[in-house]
């Protein structure tokens, strides 16, 4: 009787406490246990402790419940930041000798790098306004689905797109860890002139300095994550999907032209949010009940 009266984890809280524990494990193996480290397993034994409190959590606790459904899109930030700790242990150096392998592959597809010479040879101050305003507004596209469906009180729906959501993102964030590619942002000179002194860009400029990851570029989590929200609100509500389409087209296209991610890593992201899409789909993978 106890234990029905439970709230059980999701799919989403299995899929983060799994990558949790590869990042605690990849930590452990490169380094030991530290003091650069024990803060980040420090945080992770938390998370452990959230989950844990989770499974105490009544059914009908209903600020408990909406916690427990969107938590994932507040933890974003900090797993975003500690991909940063595994660049700065690789070193700068290490991560851009990756840069060229990736430019060299960006080269050899489309006979030149696309995010250094698109801007430059197409300025527009009118596009280059848009596109990073639509960069900017990346996390509120993202997160604006399982937010309205859990105010609607769709949380079965709004449980699907996050599991997308967090497949993307923990299938880029796995790459970021293991081979840190540091991106057009950081491996070329800035745009110059209008293109670069239109207020979004100053805008996109002054947040890529302190909420940047160095080595989260290959491939794009923006463009992967985007596309797991918007194809799956697409199946779960797609009135919602279509006020979202045009801001996410242009967000794809924006991380390109405005310099933030090579092309491939554009393409690469897109194919990560198709998969993201499509695995949770699978028959084998389905839930078999609502959420309480």
């Amino acid at each position: 009787m106890v234990s029905a009266a439970r709230m059980a984890l999701s799919r989403v809280d299995k899929l983060l406490a799994a990558y949790v524990v590869f990042v605690t494990f990849v930590i452990v193996a490169r380094g030991g246990v530290g003091e650069a480290t024990a803060w980040l397993l420090g945080a992770h034994a938390l998370f452990g402790c959230l989950l844990l409190l989770f499974t105490r959590l009544a059914p009908s606790a209903r600020i408990g419940s909406v916690v427990h459904d969107l938590y994932p899109l507040l933890l974003l930030l900090a797993f975003y930041t500690e991909i940063g700790f595994f660049s700065a242990s690789a070193g700068a150096d290490a991560v851009l000798r990756r840069d060229l392998v990736v430019q060299g592959w960006e080269q050899a597809i489309f006979g030149m790098q696309v995010s250094y010479e698109w801007i430059r040879r197409a300025p527009s101050v009118f596009w280059s306004g848009i596109l990073h305003l639509a960069y900017a507004l990346y996390f509120p596209i993202v997160a604006a689905g399982p937010i309205l469906l859990v105010a609607r009180g769709e949380r079965d729906r709004a449980h699907r797109v996050l599991l997308s959501i967090m497949l993307a993102y923990v299938t880029c964030y796995v790459v970021f860890i293991l081979w840190p590619v540091g991106g057009p942002n950081y491996a070329f000179a800035h745009p110059t002139g209008a293109v670069r002194d239109v207020w979004s860009a100053r805008m996109v400029y002054g947040m890529l300095g302190p909420g940047s990851a160095f080595g989260a570029a290959f491939p794009s989590s923006h463009v992967a994550a985007t596309v797991a929200a918007v194809g799956t609100l697409w199946r779960e509500r797609r009135r919602l999907a279509l006020v979202l389409l045009l801001p996410a087209v242009l967000l794809v296209v924006g991380t390109v032209y405005c310099q933030m991610h090579y092309a491939i890593d554009a393409v690469t992201g897109m194919a990560v949010g198709v998969a993201a899409v499509a695995v949770p789909s699978l028959r084998f993978l389905r839930r078999t009940r609502p959420l309480p």
